[in-house]
């Protein structure tokens, strides 16, 4: 295919007739042969009977929907390999999550424009181009190093003795390592982690049997943080067909794995709660009947003696919290039934501080930031209540040694911009409940598992692994949900949001009082299109101007063009290619008194204020208030530090 624009073959599905039309006309006009298929199924036989170049592929249609239609075309080895471009209205993760899982190389969303379709589309035909001259024609790598320069992706090329002979750009940006530090070097040295070595050696072992593997791997940048990659390895011969050296391409996918482990936990913990509710049913059915039988044997048999009694009794207890424990699990489950009514919140606080100040440790330092002005809830209040009392009771366990409890609350109205970063929010007001401990904190794999039932770290008998599950259960069916964040050591954060039945207006009205900016440019940098668009949003609404960025490299570049107005970036600092930190030591360089906001949903707060220039942090999700209100604070304290003499930077004269 020596010239895309003339040669490509590009099959268009869509149920719209007036859709097809104007992507054939334009599609056309740029030189594209065009095919068009109404349906998946029609689209499946014209791809198998003359595969085109590229599809793009709508996921709304009658009969099978695109999902369907591009499991089938990767299912099958006619087909597998054309590239597919999915068209949808739809912007949700989840769905991108699936589609790309699928196979599909990129998502474009409606309304098309066609700049952007062209431009993703010649990207793809290109990339796959690329890949088949590199296995067709088996080219010498180095002669190829000007192409592999141009993708985002690490390509390096090692020897058999393990040596890196080859580091493109795309590595450089991933890593942090310059092809002048990492050529000569041991790539299981530089790249991976000491417990992945024997992995590693069985792959280089077993390459010249397959000539090829794909997977994912765990490795280690230049900064020592822990990335995933999708890695392919090939193996590559020499004119004379004998092995001479491994191709490997990586793909930074951390964000989106973490982003399958949020989807992926959901569902775990909804399958366990139907079969945890499916079991529970029918324990209550077993334990009524026992229960039952043990409260009107000692009537009927009164004479009997006082040991058969006490047996009876011993039944009669047990048979009670074993129908106890049930009730739990159908909590966790959301199958028990409970009396809601208007909650006003400052009371079950009021009746929690009595309790932890008459029944806890002195040890323990309590303290409360309730706001006087909650909003109500729908809610059964002896639930919330048992909520409260599962957290701080936690919080006291998890400082055998003392330490600092404080209990938090204040209403908060989740907008767009935090509902796009979080799967279980909805836009609405909500009441935001923290509680708070400076105990032994958990380590990520134990917050992996918290809100399962019967999980627990604690001794054999002083737990049944049900509180944080009741939790979870209780704040789910009242149409709320719970972030936790913790680090071992330093103590836990459990966050509780219920929606709230404040009229909608009144937080609407209380979001157009927010601190508005004054003509001051922002520069947003963020791989995630639907964050970077609501951002934008965001602060134009606000009174800000905005430059955005997809990726670093292209951050550095805006800057670059316009570091003389830009008054403040905001980097996320998880991003393919070229990572947040790397992108803040270039700014840095291009000027040192540059101010940073870093954002991440993975990241501690903690570690990230180490970093040079970082003058904030706003932690994934966050609402719009959060954002104007940090860069309110920036403001502040950067007229602050500014001599009297000087005009503060960020407010313009």
């Amino acid at each position: 295919m020596s010239n895309l624009t003339e040669k490509g073959v590009i099959l268009i599905v869509d149920d719209t007739p007036t859709n097809l039309e104007i992507l054939f006309d334009f599609l056309a006009d740029a030189r594209f042969t065009v095919l068009v298929a109404e349906d998946g199924e029609s689209a499946i036989a014209r791809a198998e009977y003359a595969p085109p170049d590229l599809i793009l592929l709508d996921i709304l249609m009658p009969g099978i929907d695109g999902f369907e239609t591009c499991r089938r075309l990767k299912d099958n080895q006619l087909t597998k390999d054309i590239p597919v471009i999915f068209m949808t209205a739809l912007s949700e993760t989840v769905d991108k999550v699936k589609g790309l899982n699928l196979g599909a190389v990129d998502y474009i969303t409606k309304p098309l424009q066609h700049e952007e379709v062209l431009a993703r589309i010649e990207l793809h035909l290109r990339l796959r181009n690329l890949t088949k001259t590199l296995q067709e024609q088996n080219l010498q790598i180095r002669e190829q190093a000007a192409l592999l320069d141009i993708t985002t992706d690490a390509i390096l090329v090692t020897d058999f003795d393990n040596q890196i002979c080859f580091w493109n750009k795309g590595a450089e940006h991933l890593y942090g390592w310059k092809a002048i530090e990492a050529i000569g070097k041991k790539a299981n040295q530089l790249l991976y982690p000491l417990e992945t070595q024997s992995q590693l050696q069985n792959l280089q072992e077993s390459l010249p049997i397959g000539g090829s593997w794909q997977g994912e791997l765990h490795q280690v940048t230049k900064e020592g943080k822990e990335i995933i990659v999708a890695s392919r390895w090939t193996l590559m011969r020499d004119q004379n067909d004998q092995p001479k050296s491994i191709l490997t391409v990586n793909t930074d996918i951390t964000e989106k794995k973490q982003l399958e482990a949020q989807f992926l936990r959901a569902q775990r913990l909804e399958s366990i709660g139907t079969l945890a509710g499916g079991i529970a049913h029918d324990l209550n059915n077993i334990l009524t009947p026992i229960l039952a039988a043990a409260q009107l044997l000692p009537l009927k048999l009164s004479h009997i003696d006082e040991q058969s009694q006490q047996m009876f009794k011993i039944i009669e207890t047990n048979a009670k919290r074993g129908a106890a424990l049930v009730k739990q699990v159908l909590q966790f489950a959301q199958g028990v039934e409970d009396e809601r009514t208007i909650v006003q919140i400052n009371d079950l606080f009021s009746e929690i501080k009595q309790i932890v100040q008459q029944t806890f440790p002195k040890s323990i330092e309590f303290s409360t930031n309730i706001k006087s002005d909650l909003w109500a809830v729908v809610a059964d209040a002896t639930h919330l209540h048992q909520v409260l009392m599962n957290l701080v009771v936690n919080a006291r366990d998890a400082m055998p040694d003392g330490g600092t409890l404080n209990i938090s609350a204040e209403n908060v109205f989740i907008d767009e911009q935090y509902v796009r970063m979080n799967l279980e929010a909805s836009v609405g007001p909500y009441i935001a409940i923290a509680v708070t401990d400076t105990g032994i904190g958990m380590s990520p794999e134990i917050l992996d598992r918290i809100f399962e039932p019967f999980f627990t770290t604690k001794e054999f008998g002083k737990g049944t692994g049900l509180g944080l599950s009741t939790v979870r259960g209780i704040i789910t069916s009242h149409n709320g949900f719970v972030k936790v964040s913790s680090n071992v050591g330093r103590g836990t954060e459990f966050k509780v949001f219920l929606p709230a039945v404040q009229a909608t207006a009144t937080s609407l009205a209380e979001n157009l009082e927010l601190p508005k900016g004054n003509g001051e440019l922002i520069l947003v940098v963020d791989d995630e299109a639907p964050i970077l668009e609501t951002t934008k949003i965001s602060l134009e609404t606000y009174n800000y101007k905005v430059l955005t960025a997809s990726d670093g490299i292209e951050a550095i570049a805006q800057y670059a063009q316009h570091k003389d107005k830009i008054s403040v970036v905001l980097v996320d600092m998880m991003m393919p290619s070229m990572d947040g930190a790397l992108t803040i030591r270039a700014l840095q360089k291009m000027n040192s008194q540059v101010l940073i906001i870093a954002v991440s949903g993975l990241v501690a707060s903690n570690k990230l204020m180490g970093v040079a220039q970082v003058k904030a942090f706003l932690s994934k999700p966050y609402t719009t208030k959060e954002l104007l209100q940090t860069l309110q604070r920036l403001k502040l304290k950067e007229h602050e530090n500014v001599p009297r003499t000087q005009p503060p930077k960020l407010i313009p004269n």
